[in-house]
């Protein structure tokens, strides 16, 4: 796909071009557009206590290499190597497992007591996922990228994305399992 292919295919190419220019108000534009997806999937790679500075810590990387983006992949493929790239880079720095913040209830429905902790049980699952196995579910399955956005996104071939795509899903299920997940 050429560069003019991908633009007129990409809802934020024109917003893209103006954030290149320095405009400010197209950054701001960008940073509304994109911030919630960002931050979604930062909460399930670092957790909820650290996910809206690691989001900003993307936004700025976007800022500051956003002249490197070349328009050969839609532009939020190209967000979410970054954001999964800062993620990473956070996980090594932190060298901690993640903990799960249990909510407290504010309602003891049932219904949604066991809805939380369902929810819970999902996110203990996950931060056990390998950070790089996590990331390719969460862009696969939460922000729907297609394989191919995922390579893009992850660096690694496309083939590859199936593979540890379906290794996390293996994973994620006997992780599920192991704390008592019911179907």
């Amino acid at each position: 796909m050429s560069a003019e292919q991908t633009s007129k295919s990409d809802p934020l190419a024109d917003v893209v071009q103006l954030c290149k220019s320095g405009r400010r108000s197209a950054q701001q534009e960008l940073y509304e557009a994109c911030h919630q997806d960002v931050f979604g999937l930062m909460v399930r790679m670092v957790g909820r206590q650290d996910a809206a500075d690691v989001t900003q810590q993307v936004f700025m990387q976007v800022f500051r290499k956003i002249d490197q983006f070349q328009g050969q992949s839609k532009f939020k493929t190209w967000l979410y190597r970054l954001a999964v790239n800062e993620s990473l880079q956070h996980l090594r720095k932190n060298k901690r497992k993640q903990q799960v913040l249990v909510h407290d209830p504010l309602d003891e429905r049932p219904s949604l007591a066991r809805q939380r902790e369902a929810k819970d049980v999902l996110e203990a699952a996950l931060e056990r996922l390998e950070p790089l196995l996590r990331s390719i579910f969460l862009l696969k399955e939460s922000q729907g990228l297609s394989y191919r956005e995922i390579a893009e996104a992850t660096d690694i071939p496309e083939g590859t994305v199936g593979s540890r795509l379906n290794r996390a899903r293996r994973q994620l299920r006997e992780h599920l399992i192991e704390l008592g997940w019911e179907q």
